[in-house]
């Protein structure tokens, strides 16, 4: 059995810290034993306290730090760690540098973003190419960014993120929140689950169902779910547009299957994606996807999966037009609706998932 440590500079409670969770609770006293280190505390240290996996906070300065890739080779030696998988730039850099005091190490890194590196990020990247063992991208154009970046190809894999079927199964009737928000039954309702920053797209949205009050006599309701700092201002477009008999805020909610089952569709609005844990849950809810042409969506909705529609981003008419057509034509979204349970079980399954994320571990050892 490997010792793995996952290495985070922010132990918050993003997709990223979940992911890192997924691990330990798939792979974990199976094929590796898992540990955990991070500079910022956060929820997930609780969490992986709460799964008694061993913890250890690790000042990480800069992604330069050499003081800190000598604490963190120091910290594999004591744990006999066989492998650090790390998921951002900053600990991706220190893990790579732990490298010049620990020889066997090998590095795992997951690339969340789809992000172009500045000049200087990708002549580094080059020199840093030969110590890295293996990269997982999330993403096709993911995996695409990263060569651009400076990376090898031939160490990078697409895996894509996975979701448990089982874990969003069943109907309707478990939901409340259609009671709780005086939403009749026979109401097509929309969900949009996400945090209120400028890269969610909100601003765009809210204009997208404006055009849709004017294409479309279906009774509808907008469910946006999620804080953040554009919070406010949302609100204040919806009460401008007059908007507020067909979108509800909803705060941050932790009930977010209960969200799904009382939908009828999910909407992704956002500028830039790699492959939202949101939709695969939505998908595995049951629900067809209206979602933005950004990076990793193109990944889940196309015409292989057949779970839903992509639009243009910021195109107010083109997401209206779409969401019009799954709202008018209940023969084509319950049609999506199958495709995007079937799809979830061919692509987006978790323990196919955790088997292609332990193959890499075992290509990283495998490497000289």
């Amino acid at each position: 059995m490997l010792n793995v440590l996952y290495l985070l500079n922010h132990a918050g409670k993003a997709g990223t810290e979940r992911y890192v969770e997924t691990l330990v609770k798939y792979l974990g006293g199976k094929q590796v034993t898992p540990f955990f280190a991070y500079n910022e505390p956060g929820l997930l240290v609780e969490r992986m306290e709460a799964m008694n996996v061993s913890v250890r906070q690790v000042d990480l300065k800069s992604r330069f730090d050499f003081k800190a890739a000598k604490t963190l080779a120091k910290l594999c030696d004591e744990w006999r760690i066989d492998i650090i998988h790390c998921h951002y730039l900053r600990e991706h850099y220190i893990a790579l540098l732990a490298k010049r005091y620990k020889k066997n190490l090998r590095v795992v890194y997951t690339n969340h973003f789809v992000m172009e590196n500045d000049g200087l990020t990708r002549f580094t990247n080059r020199l840093l190419d030969k110590k890295q063992d293996e990269i997982i991208a999330v993403c096709n154009r993911g995996k695409a960014q990263l060569m651009e970046n400076g990376w090898g190809g031939e160490r990078i894999r697409v895996i894509f993120n996975a979701v448990d079927p089982a874990a969003w199964a069943g109907d309707r009737s478990e939901s409340t929140i259609r009671a709780e928000l005086g939403i009749p039954e026979e109401r097509f309702v929309m969900l949009c689950a996400s945090r209120f920053a400028e890269d969610k797209g909100h601003k765009y949205l809210v204009s997208s169902i404006k055009r849709l009050t004017e294409l479309t006599a279906v009774p509808f309701t907008l469910m946006l779910a999620g804080d953040g700092p554009l919070l406010e201002e949302t609100k204040a477009q919806v009460t401008a547009l007059g908007l507020e008999d067909r979108i509800k805020f909803i705060g941050f909610r932790k009930d977010i299957k209960n969200l799904y089952k009382g939908s009828d569709l999910y909407v992704n609005s956002s500028q830039h994606e790699a492959l939202s844990y949101l939709i695969i849950e939505a998908m595995a809810a049951g629900l067809p996807i209206v979602a933005t042409d950004m990076y990793g969506n193109a990944d889940i909705v196309n015409d292989e999966t057949g779970c839903g529609l992509l639009v243009e981003y910021d195109n107010p008419d083109s997401m209206a037009v779409a969401l019009k057509c799954m709202m008018e034509d209940p023969a084509y979204l319950a049609e999506c609706r199958q495709s995007a349970l079937r799809a979830v079980e061919d692509r987006f399954e978790i323990h196919k998932w955790a088997k292609a994320t332990s193959q890499v571990y075992e290509a990283a050892m495998s490497r000289k």
